[in-house]
C-alpha cells in the first residue's frame, strides 16, 4: 500500500524548490498532496505542484469545489507524513502556539502523522532569539527539524537560513517512514576506493565509487542503528546522522578500523581495498622519461583478514568479492580464508552491476547457502543484507 505524504507549502522565495520535491517522491511510489498558504501563490502556481502529484492543491479551507468529507480532516488522517517545505518564521510562529487559521495549518494540527518541518528565512529572523523560542518549542512536541544551510540567501545576505537540500529533506521523509529494526545496532561499515601515493602527483586506485557502501550507511541509519562510516576516496555527499571519517590510503583505513571495530554487532567491509602500494613514496614528482617506468609494490595490511580474527564472537562481519570469473568459487573460498559470516559477490563485467552504477547484481554467500539476487538498487540489496545479518545475530 501507497504512503501518503503530505507537503505543506509556505509563502517563501524557496517554495519554488518544493516542486522538486514533489516531483522525487511520485517517482519513488508515494502518494503525495500539496496545500499551499496563501501567500505561498505569490511564489508558484498550484498548477504546477498538481500536475507533479496528480491531485488537486487545497488552499481554501471552505473551497465549495470538493468532495463530500471535510479535507483538512480527511487529509491529517491519511497522512503518513507531513513536511513542511519552506517553513516560514511566520507559520513557525503560529504552529508553536497551536494557531490554525488556514488549510494548512489546520490539517498540521489535527495529523498525528511525523511532522517535519523545513525552516527557510532571512539570517536575521531565523537566528531571532523568539523564531529560536519557537522551534524549539516545536521539537519540544515531537517535530522534526531539516535544520537550514549557511550560504548566500535571496535577500543578498550570507548566513544561515537557506532551505536544506531536497535530498536532505527527502531523507529525513524516507528515514521517519523506515521500520527502525536496527535500533540499538551498533554498524561499521568501510566504503569507496583507497589511494596509494606513488609520488605528489600520481596515485593507484580503483574504479570503486563508494556507492555500494554509502547505501549500506543510508540504509542503516534509515533502520536506526548507530552508524560509523570510515569513507575512502568518494565523490559522494555526506550523510547526516551517522560518524564519517574520510581516509586515503589502505593503512589510513586500517588504523581507522582498529580503531572501531570493537563493540560492533554488524561490520561491512564494502570498500575497494587496495591490495599494494609503492615500496618507496617518492617525495618529488617522478620525471618522464623515454625509459620504461618500472614500480616496486608491496601487500597492504589485509583488513577483512583482521576482522575475521580479532572480532567480538558475536559480530556478524560481511566482505565483499569483486570478481570478473569464478565468482562463486573465489567467494566461498574468502568468507573461509577470512572467516567471515556472509559474503556478497557479484561480477564486475556483467551489466548495471559493480563499480560506479546505482544497480547491483549480487549472491550472498554464507556456509550454508548460496542465494543469487536479481539485479536491484544498491538501497533495495543494502537493505536485504542488513536483514540477513540481522537474522544471523
Amino acid at each position: 500500500m501507497k504512503k501518503t505524504i503530505v507537503i505543506g507549502v509556505t509563502g517563501g522565495i524557496a517554495a519554488f524548490k518544493a516542486c522538486q520535491l514533489v516531483s522525487d517522491l511520485v517517482k519513488l511510489n508515494f502518494d503525495v498532496h500539496v496545500i499551499m498558504s496563501k501567500h505561498a501563490l505569490e511564489f508558484v502556481g498550484p498548477l504546477t505542484f498538481e500536475t507533479l502529484s496528480n491531485h488537486k492543491v487545497h488552499i481554501d479551507m471552505f473551497d465549495r469545489n470538493f468532495q463530500h468529507d471535510v479535507t483538512h480532516i480527511s487529509l491529517a488522517k491519511k497522512a503518513d507524513v507531513f513536511c513542511i517545505v519552506p517553513a516560514t518564521a511566520n507559520t513557525i510562529g503560529k504552529l508553536a502556539c497551536g494557531i490554525a487559521d488556514d488549510m494548512l495549518t489546520t490539517t498540521f494540527m489535527a495529523t498525528t502523522a511525523v511532522k517535519i518541518i523545513c525552516p527557510a528565512m532571512n539570517t536575521n529572523m531565523y537566528t531571532n532569539s523568539i523564531v529560536q523560542e519557537n522551534i524549539e518549542r516545536l521539537k519540544q512536541h515531537g517535530v522534526r527539524m531539516v535544520e537550514p544551510e549557511s550560504g548566500l540567501l535571496a535577500c543578498k545576505d550570507v548566513g544561515v537560513g537557506k532551505l536544506a537540500s531536497i535530498e536532505e529533506i527527502k531523507e529525513m521523509i524516507l528515514d521517519s517512514l523506515t521500520e527502525k529494526t536496527l535500533k540499538g545496532y551498533r554498524v561499521l561499515i568501510t566504503a569507496g576506493a583507497t589511494l596509494e601515493s606513488i609520488d605528489p602527483i600520481r596515485y593507484i586506485t580503483n574504479h570503486s565509487s563508494g556507492k555500494m557502501g554509502y547505501s549500506l550507511a543510508r540504509m542503516a541509519k534509515r533502520m536506526g542503528a548507530d552508524v560509523t562510516l570510515v569513507a575512502g576516496n568518494v565523490a559522494l555527499p555526506r550523510i547526516s546522522g551517522i560518524t564519517t571519517i574520510f581516509v586515503k590510503s589502505a593503512l589510513e583505513m586500517f588504523e581507522a578500523v582498529k580503531k572501531h571495530y570493537k563493540n560492533q554487532n554488524m561490520i561491512i567491509k564494502a570498500a575497494a581495498v587496495s591490495d599494494y602500494t609503492v615500496k618507496t613514496y617518492q617525495s618529488h614528482k617522478i620525471k618522464k622519461s623515454d625509459d620504461e617506468l618500472t614500480l616496486a609494490l608491496k601487500r597492504t595490511d589485509d583488513i577483512l583478514s583482521f576482522l575475521g580474527k580479532h572480532k567480538d564472537k558475536k559480530t556478524i562481519l560481511c566482505g565483499f568479492a569483486m570478481e570478473s570469473e569464478h565468482v562463486i568459487d573465489y567467494a566461498q573460498k574468502k568468507l573461509v580464508s577470512k572467516h567471515c559470516d556472509l559474503i556478497v559477490a557479484n561480477n564486475v563485467t556483467e551489466a548495471n552491476a559493480g563499480f560506479q552504477h546505482d544497480t547491483n547484481i549480487a549472491t550472498i554467500v554464507t556456509k550454508d547457502q548460496v542465494e543469487s539476487l536479481g539485479l536491484m538498487s544498491k538501497l533495495d540489496l543494502a537493505n536485504y543484507i542488513l536483514l540477513k545479518m540481522k537474522e544471523m545475530g
